[in-house]
């Protein structure tokens, strides 16, 4: 299957120059001016088909003999004119879908256009079993439950009803109905082997490409990156769960007020995959780095510390990673939504400076 790249140089030089005089298509502006793009599209990439036996009737259809595609991801992509050389894909949480890199619930622009505006084309992915990929080969039951106090506590926008003194989201109303409507279920079981599969196959699609990973997507994030040598460099956005260790070096499990948070293990040659790609991850503020009781704050204290010794294991066999926990550096307020805080400019100037530092723009 031929990648997005050869069928955009196959595109005429000519349609590219004239794209490229038109407003914003300078790299590393963030312009609120004309959003230019040379390219854009949609595509499914990964999954199964599965096959019920017997034979299939046009006039007395069943089961029998019938097909099913499911278990895929879904991209959509954009392209600006004169693209940097690597691709970003950006891969959403849990309960989310790729809406959560577009316009922020506020309306302002999220990661998906200012890195499009900075020069890079961007892929946004429903993860398989979830939004525009929903076709699962795995049943599940889907309940309507009330969780959305929950999330406003355990996404760190404060403590239902009231918002942190100094949180990074925008108080009207209908600010939080925008992000409590951008909640969306699993169709199937998570499987993070299946997500990473599938992720795999998009790398193998865009080429050498730059993998953006949000709360969730970590764990599938690493096992991509194990999966497929395209994945160039990794920026995780407060990564909450899969966090691999090779075996013979798996921490304890730690325990929360939110549940425990449980190590898993991969062999030594896959773990050894990941010290080739440059790795940053972020964490935001409004929760303890000691023990408490509020659940909300006491799930990201471990998942913290879990990261900590997860960089420490990845630099002791050769890698380049980091953590960066954004209080320490000065910056404050951010919940677990770095990508659409008001802050989100202020945010995404951190990734681009980590780009540059590990040559990835």
């Amino acid at each position: 299957m031929k990648s997005i790249k050869t069928f955009l140089t196959a595109m005429t030089l000519t349609s590219l120059a004239a794209c490229s005089a038109l407003p914003g298509a300078s790299h590393g502006t963030d312009s609120t001016g004309a959003l230019v793009i040379q390219a854009q599209g949609s595509f499914a990439v990964g999954g199964k088909v599965m096959t019920t036996p017997g034979s299939y009737s046009n006039n007395n259809p069943t089961a029998a003999g019938q097909t099913l595609h499911g278990d895929h991801l879904y991209a959509f992509y954009q392209v600006p004119p004169n693209p940097r050389p690597l691709p970003i894909v950006m891969l959403h949480g849990a309960f989310q879908s790729g809406r959560s890199w577009e316009s922020t619930p506020d309306g302002r622009e999220g990661f998906q256009n200012l890195f499009l505006r900075r020069g890079f084309p961007v892929y946004l992915v429903d993860q398989p079993r979830r939004g525009r990929a929903g076709n699962s080969t795995v049943a599940t039951t889907i309940e309507p439950t009330p969780l959305d106090q929950l999330f406003f506590d355990q996404f760190r926008l404060g403590k239902w009803p009231n918002y942190f003194d100094n949180a990074q989201f925008d108080r009207k109303p209908e600010t939080l109905d925008q992000f409590l409507r951008s909640v969306t279920p699993n169709t199937g079981p998570y499987d993070a082997g299946v997500i990473s599969d599938a992720m795999a196959a998009l790398f193998d699609k865009t080429g050498p490409a730059i993998l953006f990973s949000h709360s969730q997507a970590g764990g599938p994030g690493w096992l991509t990156a194990i999966k497929s040598a395209n994945v160039k460099g990794i920026v995780a956005l407060e990564p909450g769960s899969g966090f691999i260790f090779p075996a013979g070096e798996v921490p304890e499990a730690m325990p929360s007020a939110a549940g425990t948070l449980t190590p898993e293990v991969v062999p030594l040659a896959d773990f050894k995959k990941l010290a080739r790609v440059p790795i940053v991850i972020y964490y935001g503020d409004n929760f303890s780095v000691e023990p408490t009781t509020e659940r909300g704050q006491d799930n990201w204290r471990v998942r913290l510390a879990m990261a900590k010794l997860w960089v420490a294991a990845v630099n002791r066999h050769g890698g380049d990673a980091q953590l960066v926990h954004l209080p320490a550096i000065g910056i404050r307020g951010n919940t677990h939504f770095l990508m659409s805080d008001l802050n989100n400019v202020q945010i995404a100037d951190l990734v681009s400076n980590f780009l540059t530092s590990k040559k990835l723009d």
